[in-house]
């Protein structure tokens, strides 16, 4: 449409200059030129044609007709000798863009009449070489042809691959929505590092990883810009040096104290054609939870084997439960059957060990019978506290004080111990040799609730630590197993009871708190208590 206003205007500026020099001997043709001059710019301004498509449109009379007409009315009206004809390969091209290519052929064919009917109206009124008016009338008209169906190819072809474009890149946005997902979940970090050091991208697994003392940058930022990350940089420049993947592992100095320990791989992105630079791909993952996965990987094959001993061991604990059963009725001294009470005693200890293993096996959680789940909270934590102390000789080291006097709690006494045994076998390996470094209380804290606290004045643990505490086989040692705090989680989760850490103050002394907070048994006799997920622990 601009192409038309641009012609138009030329038109009418040549006419101007002819009728300056006094070589019009038609006045209309400036008429015709200024008349096509207002069509094209309203055309141009206000019209809002559909875009080009197979279907016949409206918009043939506004724009390719007036120029077919105005074109047509110059040749008819030509002054000076000027020939017109070259201008009708605009509605041409404009009949083969807009429109399917019968429209582009039709247009072409009315050009070429309208030639051939002026080259016989030119002979009717002159004499000379009327052959020749209709050659070229006729060469013309074929090149229109020619042209229509060459510029009509060339917008389907254009249009084609516009649609196409447009496709690939909706799906190339698609994708990259995509990768963005992936790369957000991963659990390992992923940074893209360009040669000069600067971070472009960092996943949150990452920036997790590199936390410092303040908090972590958004990208881009420079990897030498902190001191604990000089490893990772001098990866990068090693990686870009040698043109190939490496792999290290880095260990990262906090400020804080803590370090972290991390598997490194690269990768680089290389161009073929050399139109885009390279990056380097570094893939961190934490040394620490990939040596729990072993771990957890380990114990998962020992915990099938243990099912399966367990299931052995059931048939044999029964024939010598059955055996010492016969055998104590025939006994008449005393010593005899105290022996054979040991060893019905023990081998009933062994039976509840065995279903245990089975239930954790199989991911049970059996509903607890009413007779045995109710426990005095206050006795049970004193007896199994003394007995405990007395047994690893932390007697000087502990002090038990409770609170919660005539409360029973819905737990079994036999897993209550093994919850506490666990709890404080945690607190002796970090506590202090000073006296009352471990305290074992107890209290109140709602009408339906009780808790147990076990506080030692170890050192605190580390934020790492902390996030996986209570996960199965993740431990801060590598001569534990870390299952004691998930053996604690499961007992709890299966009473309905929540344990929890956190760092306290104690007198003047800072230490670790495991508390465990209890439905009383006024909760099973039908007393509503307060729900666990509103707690703010």
């Amino acid at each position: 449409m601009t192409a038309r206003v641009a012609i138009a205007a030329v038109l009418v500026i040549l006419q101007a200059f002819i009728y300056a020099l006094g070589n019009i001997t038609n006045r209309w043709s400036i008429a015709v030129c200024i008349a096509y001059l207002c069509a094209t710019l309203a055309v141009r301004l206000w019209a809002r044609p559909r875009p080009p498509g197979r279907t016949f449109d409206a918009q043939w009379v506004s724009t390719i007709g007036v120029d077919v007409i105005t074109f047509s009315l110059l040749n008819f009206l030509q002054s000076s000798g000027i020939n017109y004809t070259p201008l009708f390969a605009l509605p041409v091209l404009l009949s083969s863009v807009l429109g399917p290519i019968l429209l582009a052929f039709g247009t072409a064919a009315s050009v070429t009449l309208l030639l051939l009917g002026d080259a016989w109206w030119n002979a009717l009124q002159t004499h000379g070489d009327f052959g020749a008016r209709f050659l070229q009338a006729g060469l013309s008209g074929s090149g229109f042809f020619l042209v229509a169906l060459l510029a009509n190819q060339l917008a389907l072809r254009l249009a084609r691959e516009e649609k196409r474009a447009k496709t690939s890149q909706s799906a190339a946005r698609m994708q990259i929505q995509v990768n963005e997902l992936v790369i957000e979940a991963l659990s390992d970090g992923v940074l893209v590092v360009d040669a000069k050091g600067v971070v472009r991208s960092a996943n949150p697994a990452a920036r997790r990883l590199l936390i410092t003392g303040r908090a972590v940058r958004s990208a881009p930022f420079a990897l030498a810009s902190e001191t604990s990350w000089q490893a990772l940089a001098d990866l990068v420049h090693h990686t870009f040096t040698m043109q190939s993947p490496q792999k290290a592992d880095i260990g990262l100095d906090h400020a804080e104290g803590n370090a972290t320990r991390l598997q490194v791989r690269t990768r680089l992105t290389t161009s073929r054609n050399g139109t885009h630079e390279s990056l380097c791909v570094m893939f961190l993952e934490d040394l620490r939870e990939m040596e729990a996965r072993v771990r957890t990987e380990k114990m998962a094959a020992m915990g099938r084997m243990s099912a399966a001993v367990a299931h052995e061991i059931r048939n044999p604990l029964a024939a010598i439960s059955q055996a010492n059963a016969l055998l104590e009725e025939d006994l008449q001294d005393a010593g005899h059957r105290q022996l054979t009470g040991m060893v019905r005693q023990n081998a009933q200890r062994l039976a509840r060990i065995v279903d245990e293993v089975l239930n954790l096996s199989r991911a049970q959680e059996p509903a607890p019978t009413a007779q045995t789940t109710v426990a005095a909270l206050d006795e049970t934590v004193r007896h199994i506290a003394t007995d405990w102390a007395v047994q690893t000789g932390a007697s000087q080291r502990m002090h038990v004080a409770t609170a919660a006097p005539q409360a029973g709690v819905w737990f079994e006494a036999e897993h209550l111990r093994r919850l506490m045994i666990n709890l404080l076998d945690n607190a002796l390996r970090y506590a202090s040799a000073a006296p009352h470094a471990i305290e074992v209380s107890t209290q109140i804290v709602a009408p339906a609730q009780a808790r147990l606290s076990i506080w030692s004045d170890g050192q605190p643990l580390e934020k790492t630590v902390r996030s996986h505490l209570f996960e199965p086989f993740f431990s801060s040692e590598s001569r534990s197993s870390g299952l004691g705090l998930y053996i604690c989680r499961e007992l709890c989760e299966r009473y309905g009871a929540l344990i929890g850490y956190q760092r306290v103050l104690r007198g003047n002394t800072e230490g670790n708190e495991f508390f465990v907070v209890f439905r009383s048994a006024a909760h099973r006799l039908g007393v509503p208590g307060p729900s666990f997920d509103t707690m703010n622990a």
